[in-house]
């Protein structure tokens, strides 16, 4: 018994030992970058006025939150990014998945949707602006046009890869009508791929919100970062692109975390496989 109770503790030790060398390897590239971020400037490689080190940045960066001065320009972009990332979910898997399972509907209105997604976003800008007005509906749209296509192209392409299998398993086992065909065969199938359209389309927020907001804004992250590019605050400039860096990854990684938990059934499923080869 205490053979076992010490294999157990070796092991567990072992794999502990493991999964940090993976973390130190994975961040290897990252505290590679960020030392010489703070060496290069300081030995005059890079001109440190226009890229101060990573200390004296990051120092900037903690004066913006002491201060306070930054609380408002991130409520303000998340309030943008989050209307505009929700209106792009609920409309693309909408029309996603009546494009993907109306064949007649998708070929009535693709045409129109490839010419729109052609044009460039900030091509767009100054027609919504002129619809729309200067205001947060502009900005909330631009967005809302550069995250609609990842979710609404995963979401077709979701439902038109479903396993004919399953349907004709379905049908054998008595679901005829396609109602029910399309609510416990295909929805349930195309979820995964949905759920990296949704990933997609977070990130695409994040990009689009920036330069939405150096074009044509008075508030917000990217408007934070143009003005201190202006008025040559350049640590503050750096600090503005590292917030946005941060709140980029924090909700990749987010939806991550949820796509696992939604679908942790699976790796279980591949797990007792395994193990029974």
């Amino acid at each position: 018994m205490s053979e076992i109770a010490t294999w157990i503790k070796y092991d567990g030790g072992t794999e502990r030992i493991n999964q940090a060398k993976k973390i130190l390897w994975s961040s290897g590239a990252l505290v590679i970058f960020l030392l010489a971020w703070e060496i290069l400037p300081r030995l005059g490689v890079v001109d440190p006025t226009f890229l101060p080190p990573f200390s004296v940045v990051l120092d900037a960066l903690v004066q913006l939150f002491v201060t306070g001065e930054i609380w408002d320009d991130i409520i303000i972009s998340l309030m943008r990014a989050g209307i505009a990332f929700i209106a792009a979910v609920i409309i693309g898997i909408t029309l996603g998945l009546l494009m993907g399972w109306f064949r007649l509907f998708e070929a009535f209105i693709d045409p129109l949707l490839q010419t729109i997604r052609q044009i460039p976003i900030l091509a767009l800008y100054p027609v919504f602006i002129l619809i729309l007005g200067i205001g947060e509906i502009s900005k909330i749209a631009i967005i809302f046009k550069g995250a609609l296509w990842p979710i609404l192209l995963a979401t077709i392409s979701g439902v038109r890869n479903v396993d004919t299998t399953l349907i004709k398993s379905a049908r054998s086992m008595g679901v005829t009508s396609e109602k029910d065909i399309f609510r416990k065969v295909v929805l349930p199938s195309a979820i995964p791929e949905i759920m990296v359209g949704i990933r997609l389309s977070a990130t695409t927020c994040v990009v689009v919100l920036v330069a939405a907001e150096m074009l044509g804004a008075k508030s917000g992250l990217g408007f934070m970062i143009v003005n201190n590019e202006y008025t040559f605050q350049i640590p503050k400039m750096y600090a503005g692109i590292i917030i946005i860096t941060v709140l980029g990854l924090a909700l990749n990684y987010g939806l991550v975390a949820i796509e696992r938990k939604l679908f942790a059934w699976k790796e279980d499923m591949n797990t007792s496989m395994m193990a029974q080869l």
